[in-house]
């Protein structure tokens, strides 16, 4: 079950940190944005955060989902919910970024329909105060990437 977290509940700040790693980051725009989380029985497996950027566009600005519970389809069952509820709100376009040495992140936004748009360069040297590196290569900048809401696929 997808859900939209009340205000009155904590942020899962684990699960955000996994893909965020700036909690500062992480709680500046959760200030201004909806937060949803999957359950099953044993509680949160997965979350995603929606940040209207412009009148016709939001942002996915984090999905996660619990180590334990990725590559079983949870993270596409994210994003559906995600652009159906951008879709319901009235969005015609819906952005993401994300890191240029997320190999694995790039692929899986392109085969959701995403489309890159262009390149925040230094984006992650200008934000984050420690150094990032993944799959060996250092993270530098963020790959813009956008999907057009006038579907009701993926």
């Amino acid at each position: 079950m997808i859900r939209k977290l009340q205000p009155d509940e904590a942020p899962p700040m684990d699960l955000l940190l996994l893909v965020d790693p700036s909690r500062k980051l992480i709680e500046s725009y959760l200030k201004r944005a909806e937060c949803f989380v999957m359950e099953d029985q044993s509680g949160i497996v997965g979350t995603y955060v929606l940040l209207p950027t412009r009148p016709d566009t939001i942002e996915l600005v984090n999905l996660a989902v619990q180590e334990n519970f990725q590559n079983k389809g949870i993270g596409k069952q994210l994003i559906s919910h995600a652009l159906q509820v951008a879709r319901e709100q009235g969005f015609k376009l819906i952005e993401v970024g994300t890191g240029n040495s997320s190999i694995a992140q790039l692929a899986f936004y392109q085969k959701c329909g995403f489309r890159i748009t262009g390149v925040d360069r230094n984006f992650f040297t200008e934000h984050y105060e420690e150094e990032l590196m993944e799959n060996g290569i250092p993270c530098r900048d963020m790959i813009r990437l956008s999907k057009v809401l006038n579907h009701k696929t993926l």
